[in-house]
């Protein structure tokens, strides 16, 4: 019967220390390079036929992390192409620039295409942006 009374006093000891140890450890910090897209895609909406969308995009991002980011390669899918990515390493706290550009049939279709980029990051060594849209014919 003795276990039955200690029962809830031990949960509610295991819970106050697990939330103690939760708040004396407080805000993590970032370890290595870290990447970080401006915007997490790029989305076109909905536009028609005659009034195609740019199809050439600035992809910005920055290093949030606390060493120096290192791109080892920057690759894009389904007709798109890659046409410049930072080759020196990008500082704590600076920005880069991708840049890519791809073509659009003028045809209604959607629009799907994924950018990845490969960085020195062990936890996340890959990030991936995302361009999305609909192309549709006037009624």
């Amino acid at each position: 019967m003795k276990i039955n009374r200690l029962l809830p006093a031990g949960i509610l000891a295991l819970l106050l220390s697990l939330s103690l140890t939760g708040f004396s450890q407080g805000k993590t910090e970032v370890k290595g390079p870290q990447f970080t897209f401006d915007k997490p895609n790029h989305d076109y909406g909905t536009a028609f036929v005659d009034e195609m969308p740019e199809t050439k995009l600035d992809i910005r991002f920055s290093n949030t992390g606390n060493e120096p980011l290192i791109l080892s390669g920057v690759r894009a899918c389904c007709g798109t192409r890659v046409t410049e990515w930072p080759r020196e390493p990008i500082m704590p706290g600076e920005e880069g620039v991708i840049k890519i550009e791809f073509r659009l049939a003028p045809r209604a279709q959607r629009i799907s295409r994924t950018v990845t980029a490969s960085y020195n990051n062990s936890q996340q060594p890959t990030v991936v942006y995302r361009i999305l849209g609909q192309i549709v014919n006037r009624e």
